[in-house]
């Protein structure tokens, strides 16, 4: 069976799994499922997204070199699982100050206190709006007031840790 097929039916961990461990250290075998993220199909491109959020760190460059790819593919996409492993993906990146896009950035600030996405967007959001305005500290400010509204919301754990992570970050970049 070959990658196609087996991504394009259901599966579970295992497979995912085996197909990260089969990309992993091979940037034509990222980009196959690069490709394959992008398929009309909705099962092979979720499979596609979910065996690439489970590569090693060892991959993060070739990963990285797919950003812009990625991000154009996020501001476009409806699909929320879709979204949140984009975001996973795009979440761990370094971000130089000279490679930002803002709108990326506008993108992710925008999510941070929009109480109809779901919470792992939400939280994704704020993580790499982070990496991206740690360059700026008026871009980090934006983000503090961002941050601060969210007190007025319900949160689940997931979000208040995410929360309580980057506002620590925020406070050792101002000693």
């Amino acid at each position: 069976m070959n990658i196609r097929e087996l991504l394009s039916r259901r599966i579970y961990m295992p497979e995912i799994k085996s197909v990260a461990s089969w990309a992993s250290g091979s940037r034509n075998n990222i980009n196959v499922l690069w490709s394959l993220a992008g398929s009309e199909c909705r099962t092979t491109s979720v499979n596609a997204l979910w065996a690439m959020t489970h590569l090693p760190d060892t991959d993060v460059c070739c990963i990285a070199s797919l950003r812009n790819e990625m991000i154009d593919m996020l501001l476009a996409e409806t699909d929320t699982g879709k979204k949140r492993m984009l975001l996973q993906l795009l979440r761990n990146q370094k971000y130089d100050a000279d490679d930002i896009r803002s709108d990326f950035l506008d993108y992710c600030l925008s999510k941070i206190n929009s109480e109809c996405e779901p919470y792992a967007i939400r939280c994704f959001s704020i993580y790499a709006a982070y990496s991206m305005c740690v360059h700026f500290p008026e871009l980090i400010s934006e983000l503090e007031e961002h941050l601060d509204l969210m007190q007025y919301q319900t949160l689940s754990p997931g979000l208040k840790c995410a929360l309580r992570h980057t506002k620590e970050k925020i406070a050792k970049l101002k000693e």
